[in-house]
């Protein structure tokens, strides 16, 4: 499986429930990437996209043992989750957020697609800086992007050295 996710300088992902930075090119290179496979998400995270993301399997990992989202398989449990996913190929499997849900599934992706955003807006939820992570290794970078306003971001790709890939 997969991470992906959008983040500020300070690793910064969300403030008050939401993502601080939208930026178009990155919701088109996320739809590109995860469309036809499966996203796995928490509760908060799928409240705040506020729908199914389409022509994707939509898991919920969720505490909540009532919480109900029709089309959305809900689980409780990572390991539930991953009984879910077992026999999917791994390659079409994305853990989309929030913060807890990254920490729990972030040791079992191969890879992370991180879309790096050159500013540092307040910022209450973070992902992991992979750059301290002595086990995930920088293998792509792209060129620095510009967005209207002056908005700086590369599209990066981190794999999992702690992890084989075929």
């Amino acid at each position: 499986m997969n991470a992906i996710v959008a983040v500020n300088s300070d690793w910064g992902i969300g403030c008050r429930g939401t993502q601080t930075i939208v930026i178009p090119d990155d919701r088109r290179r996320f739809m590109k990437l995860t469309s036809g496979g499966t996203v796995i998400t928490g509760r908060r995270t799928f409240e705040d996209i506020g729908a199914l993301l389409p022509k994707r399997k939509n898991i919920i990992l969720t505490g909540n043992r009532e919480y109900t989202a029709d089309g959305a398989v809900i689980r409780h449990s990572v390991n539930g989750v991953l009984d879910e996913i077992a026999g999917e190929p791994p390659e079409r499997v994305f853990v989309i957020g929030g913060e807890s849900i990254y920490r729990q599934f972030l040791p079992m992706c191969e890879k992370a697609y991180v879309t790096k955003i050159k500013a540092a807006p307040p910022s209450d939820t973070f992902f992991p800086n992979l750059d301290e992570l002595p086990e995930w290794e920088l293998l792509e970078q792209s060129p620095v992007r510009e967005e209207p306003e002056n908005l700086r971001y590369s599209f990066t790709l981190y794999k999992n050295s702690a992890i084989s890939l075929p």
